[in-house]
């Protein structure tokens, strides 16, 4: 779906479809509508068929041939608009016109826009519209558009008649859009199409188009640095695994930020072989890697003033005859031992060594990862937030901020020195797992060991990757693109850490 800005009167625009939201304490018609339209929304609201509430929506059938189709959405109370109410208020539209079989479908921007500044509020509403009319259909057949009427909506436009906004506001919307797309793409492609080598070259097209730098690393050269961890787990799978870096450089930047996102293209644990049912799933287990690739897809058209390092390790985790087994011994890239005793946290593992090499190699100021981790951050937190278990207050900060802006809520977990004491190791230094207790946290401590000083959340993403429901601009199945809009909003807003408390 294309997406447009347009100053011109309602009356001018030829549309399918005129989408009005209304405040559920402001259900007077905009000004913008002609008089017999506004008659129509004053008759509608004193009957009290609409009331403006948040997710109400109500199709309208003028019988006007310029202008057949009028969908009413609520948009809640005046002052409990946020950003993230008018991304889903669009999302919803984009989904219901979806439904409709309609092709230019007008989305009239309102005056009432709550704690969002009006000039702003085009940003969020076009992210919305765009995210909330997303299909993925790349395997579908299109043989019969009228059977498919998902595929008929062509073009939504962004109307300001009274010029209360700016196309700028709504194509840096755009931009945050297509980066969480592109992550929704990637997550969404099935592990025979997207393998490692797969995603190192769309890593490669992807610096191409906005003038990145991309390294990747092979088998033998990572067997040369000692990353014995993230060679442990690719030893199952026949598909080569990849390093892959990216790198953008701002002009006159000091700073420099890192994102390393898990890039499982499919797990089906190992030796500790995963149930059958739903292991489909396990394509998801890249959906941290496809958010470092989204939002540097993000970070390489809004150029932030800060450096950005984007770092996937990526491999498959299978039971091959060679495959890792339970009770290995693993030497990872900073010369210490990991007892494997469930080869289904493979994650922690090529992420540790990731970690590591990033720290080492760039020196960032900070460094982001993200993982589909563990299952226990989906029982602690559902589908709803992300865990995070960080070393750095500042950061945390940061992150909770950028959540709450992007969308992709991030709650913070507790670390406590204790819930590490079941990752030390019997026979070497650490082992991989520490029982079932509060799992989220002790798979995040274990990365832990491998950060150092440097200032790092860890995001657990296995609840918020996939299976969101109830949300206007995310799709009831499959990826959601977590992440993205997260990092890219991180690197938008960066400024030098202060000294801050480091998290115990």
């Amino acid at each position: 779906m294309k997406i447009a800005y347009s100053k011109k009167s309602v009356a001018s625009e030829k549309l399918d479809c005129l989408i009005v939201p209304l405040a559920e304490d402001a259900l007077n018609p905009p000004a913008s509508l002609s008089d017999s339209l506004s008659k129509t929304v004053r008759n509608i609201t004193a009957l009290k068929e609409f009331s403006g509430k948040a997710g109400e929506s109500l199709l309208v059938v003028t019988g006007a041939a310029s202008l057949p189709r009028v969908l009413l959405v609520g948009m809640g109370k005046k002052k409990e608009i946020t950003g993230e109410g008018l991304r889903r208020i669009a999302g919803q539209a984009a989904q219901h016109a979806g439904k409709l079989n309609v092709g230019r479908v007008g989305f009239l921007l309102p005056k009432e826009t709550g704690s969002i500044p009006t000039a702003e509020a085009a940003k969020p509403l076009a992210e919305g519209a765009m995210l909330g009319a997303y299909r993925f259909e790349t395997y579908k057949s299109m043989q019969d558009d009228k059977k498919n009427s998902r595929a008929s909506l062509k073009q939504w436009v962004l109307l300001d008649p009274e010029g209360i906004s700016a196309p700028k506001a709504m194509q840096e919307g755009v931009v945050r859009a297509e980066a969480t797309i592109l992550s929704r793409d990637l997550g969404n492609l099935p592990a025979n199409d997207m393998t490692p080598d797969a995603m190192a070259k769309r890593a490669r097209a992807l610096a191409k188009r906005h003038g990145l730098k991309v390294k990747v690393l092979e088998r033998a050269e990572m067997e040369r640095l000692g990353m014995g961890m993230f060679m442990g787990v690719a030893k199952g799978s026949r598909q080569p695994p990849k390093m892959i870096i990216l790198e953008y450089r701002a002009k006159k930047a000091s700073q420099t930020l890192a994102f390393v996102g898990k890039g499982i293209t499919f797990d089906s644990g190992g030796i500790s072989l995963k149930p059958g049912a739903a292991m489909d799933e396990m394509k998801f287990d890249m959906c941290g890697a496809a958010a470092v690739l989204g939002a540097m897809e993000g970070v390489g058209r809004a150029k932030p003033a800060v450096n950005v390092i984007g770092v996937i390790p990526a491999c498959e985790n299978l039971p091959d005859g060679e495959a890792v087994k339970p009770g290995d011994i693993l030497r990872s890239y900073t010369g210490k031992t990991v007892e494997v005793l469930n080869t289904d946290a493979e994650g922690r593992l090529i992420l540790g060594d990731a970690l590591a090499y990033t720290i080492k190699q760039y020196k960032p100021e900070a460094v982001v990862d993200l993982a589909t981790l563990t299952g226990a951050c989906v029982i602690a937190l559902g589908h709803y937030a992300t865990g995070a278990v960080g070393n750095h207050d500042g950061l945390m900060e940061r992150l909770v901020s950028a959540g709450q802006s992007s969308g992709d809520i991030v709650w913070p977990l507790p670390n406590f020195p204790e819930y590490g004491k079941g990752l030390e190791g019997k026979y070497g230094d650490l082992q991989n797992i520490a029982g079932r207790d509060a799992g989220a946290i002790t798979g995040g401590l274990f990365l832990k060991h491998f950060v150092g000083e440097t200032p790092w959340v860890h995001l657990d993403i296995a609840g918020t990757a996939w299976g969101v429901k109830n949300i206007g601009h995310i799709p009831h199945e499959g990826a959601t693109g977590v992440g993205a809009r997260l990092l890219l909003d991180l690197a938008q807003a960066w400024k030098p850490l202060a000294k801050s408390r480091k998290q115990s």
